[in-house]
């Protein structure tokens, strides 16, 4: 096979993941990070030893670049992303694929005009946890999904600290997007109803505006119900930076994940407790394992072998759909149908 050159526009703690996988895969050629941050352009070279940086993400847009991936901020994804269509580069855009329906429209109307190949990074399709769900869920050994409770909370951490954006963003865009996409998957169906509802008492007194917590109860087109848990103000003190906790229940049947408190490996010191990631990104002997890499990985061997990835534009927009939904019913107190 010949080898394809990448680039990523957006280096911050997600973009690096995509460095560092393209940067291992032994057909992929990384050719070049964009950032608006020189500090971290530069420190991402000298680590990875990167020759092409650029503080505009059009010079990763040139005839040396096959395909681009998108890690900047959820609400900067979609010029960014029509923009790469339009040149003609295959597309890997973080979740979610845009935060407005007029962005999603113009991914998709670019992408009629263009055929390049596109994908939206929702990784959790590649968790083993919940590959073995949608295994027994399409094999039947549930039978019939009745209802389905979904939990995925950050700690206050996530929002203060490590993204300085949060304010202009929710927590639907940062952990819902994730939710909403593996319950299409699962469920093969979309949402009909979203009734849902916000607080908004710990991160806007600290000068981030933005809800703490999202609760959402989602009546899908089949039947089945959810409710789904989403929030970013758990203490720092919480054994992980993640709460995951899935249940499927249905008529012949249940599974019940836990995608966070697995405590696999636990470390004790004598400054602190620490429970190693050993799952979701650990690295082994340098190399970065475990789904959330395998998802970008993934998107590189489509690229080489000239497949079609899944994970495809209108599943991002039937995401975002979803996601605006629950922030009106949030925000008007009604019951909102997509």
């Amino acid at each position: 096979m010949q080898r394809k050159r990448f680039a990523v526009i957006g280096a911050g703690l997600w973009g690096e993941s995509h460095v560092r996988v393209y940067a291992d895969h032994p057909l992929a050629e990384l050719v070049g990070v964009a950032d608006r941050s020189e500090a971290r352009l530069k420190e991402l070279a000298e680590k990875y030893g990167i020759g092409n940086t650029s503080t505009d993400y059009r010079d990763m847009l040139s005839d040396g670049v096959d395909a681009v991936s998108i890690a900047t901020p959820d609400f900067a994804h979609a010029e960014i992303a029509v923009a790469a269509i339009n040149a003609g580069k295959n597309v890997l855009v973080e979740k979610p694929m845009a935060t407005t329906k007029e962005d999603c429209d113009r991914i998709l109307a670019a992408l009629k005009s263009n055929p390049v190949k596109f994908m939206v990074d929702f990784h959790t399709r590649w968790s083993p946890h919940f590959y073995k769900a949608k295994k027994a869920i399409d094999e039947g050994e549930l039978g019939s999904v009745q209802y389905v409770h979904y939990r995925l909370w950050d700690t206050i951490f996530v929002p203060t600290q490590m993204l300085s954006w949060a304010g202009s963003s929710t927590v639907n865009w940062f952990l819902a997007s994730h939710c909403l996409d593996t319950m299409m998957w699962l469920l093969d169906d979309r949402p009909a109803k979203v009734t849902s509802l916000q607080r908004e008492n710990v991160l806007k007194p600290r000068g981030i505006s933005t809800p703490d917590f999202y609760v959402s109860l989602i009546e899908f087109a089949k039947g089945t119900a959810c409710t789904l848990e989403n929030g970013w103000i758990l203490p720092d003190t919480w054994p992980n930076i993640i709460d995951l906790k899935c249940r499927i229940i249905g008529d012949k049947g249940a599974m019940l994940i836990d995608g966070s408190n697995h405590r696999v490996v636990e470390k004790y010191t004598a400054d602190e407790a620490v429970y190693p990631d050993v799952l979701v990104m650990p690295s082994v002997r340098d190399k970065p394992t475990g789904f959330a890499f395998d998802s970008i990985r993934y998107f590189a061997d489509c690229i080489i072998g000239d497949q079609e990835p899944i994970c495809t534009a209108e599943e991002g927009a039937r995401v975002t759909d979803a996601i605006l939904a629950i922030q009106q019913s949030a925000q008007t107190g009604k019951t909102v149908e997509l």
